[in-house]
């Protein structure tokens, strides 16, 4: 906790990705969100189409850290077949909380009709959405806006809040004009004043805090945080209050 607050983390990878040198190992990411005051973090896996690999680790791990981690679930319209059938275990036997989507790795832009089912799925449990967005032609911050407007059920959350610059705009403009648009913060890129950019134009009840861990060290991320120009009031619902409202009971 920070001050008092819960403080979740919306934005936390489990697997490998030996490319970029990350490996989750539960030790390591339980050791750092304790130094940083973390207290839970929702996790994923997106490194087999299928899902079931990596949805069945985070619920693994969720399940071995009672209290410490939120497991979400991962699927991919490159498995079309096994989209639905998976998310029906992973959501409705198992307690995954939440999807989350990597459309550059599947191919498919958010708009297209492929993610069709996985959006319906969602939006029929009333589920939050968790989508990587950015630069990438298959995830502009404008197509989640565009799906979220047609799935109110759903709450979705711009991963990385687009990014950069021209793409955080989109995003902001996305949590402007649906209710059920939410920004999170985790990004390589820090510029000052883009916590503030993002309340500023979206307002603080509609930006979460990620960190991208293990990718991302948690504890620079949550620094953007703490460090913001921001109320007391402000920082605690991106640090955590506001989580509550996207995951709902």
């Amino acid at each position: 906790m920070l001050g008092g607050r819960e403080v979740v983390d919306f934005h936390a990878h489990v697997g490998r990705w030996d490319a970029l040198g990350m490996v989750a190992e539960a030790a390591q990411m339980l050791r750092v969100m304790d130094r940083a005051g973390i207290d839970r973090a929702c996790i994923f896996g997106i490194f087999h189409p299928d899902g079931r690999p990596g949805n069945d680790a985070a619920l693994a791990l969720a399940r071995s850290h009672p209290g410490r981690f939120i497991p979400f679930a991962y699927v991919s319209p490159l498995m079309p077949d096994h989209m639905v059938p998976e998310l029906e275990r992973a959501v409705d036997e198992e307690g995954c909380r939440g999807i989350k989507l990597y459309p550059p790795a599947a191919g498919a832009p958010l708009t297209d009709p492929a993610w069709d089912p996985v959006l319906e799925f969602a939006a029929d449990r009333g589920l939050a959405v968790l989508s990587h967005t950015g630069e990438e032609a298959t995830c502009h911050p404008a197509q989640l806006g565009e799906v979220a407007a047609r799935y109110p059920g759903a709450r979705f959350v711009a991963g990385h809040a687009g990014n950069v610059a021209p793409y955080r705009r989109q995003a902001i403009e996305a949590a402007r004009a649906c209710g059920n648009v939410y920004l999170e913060t985790c990004s390589s890129y820090r510029a000052p004043g883009v916590i503030e950019e993002l309340v500023q134009g979206a307002g603080a009840d509609r930006v979460l805090f990620g960190s991208d861990m293990p990718l991302m060290d948690p504890r620079v991320q949550l620094g953007k945080i703490v460090t913001a120009d921001l109320t007391d009031g402000e920082k605690g619902l991106i640090l955590g209050g506001n989580a509550h409202q996207v995951l709902g009971p």
